[in-house]
């Protein structure tokens, strides 16, 4: 689970990254960022009902990413919010090929 102060939770907070953020795509993820002057990164993640139409599955791929986020965060330029797209080929991605995916976005957008 992510910290508290590292979660994006408010839809204007989501609409202003969608509006003005940057966005990058590798494999089966996306991701989207923009600059919050907080001194620390902040993470959204997107799974919708076309990824699985089932919770379960949407909810175990949201905890596959949260897990590679609390490791890949402090290797990361901080004062950031970051939400993650994932798209309906996570259904077929293993979680060592969604580290490679999330670690190529992070590289693609200078975040890392």
């Amino acid at each position: 689970m992510l910290p508290a102060k590292n979660r994006l939770t408010k839809d204007r907070e989501f609409n202003s990254i969608f509006k003005e953020g940057r966005s990058f795509y590798s494999g089966s993820l996306g991701l989207k960022y923009l600059k919050n002057n907080l001194g620390f990164n902040r993470f959204g993640i997107l799974v919708g009902v076309k990824v699985s139409k089932l919770a379960v599955k949407r909810n175990l791929y949201k905890r596959r990413l949260r897990a590679i986020i609390n490791q890949e965060n402090r290797h990361l330029k901080q004062g950031f919010d970051l939400v993650i797209i994932t798209k309906s080929e996570i259904k077929n991605s293993s979680y060592s090929n969604l580290i490679e995916h999330l670690n190529n976005l992070f590289k693609k957008s200078g975040l890392k």
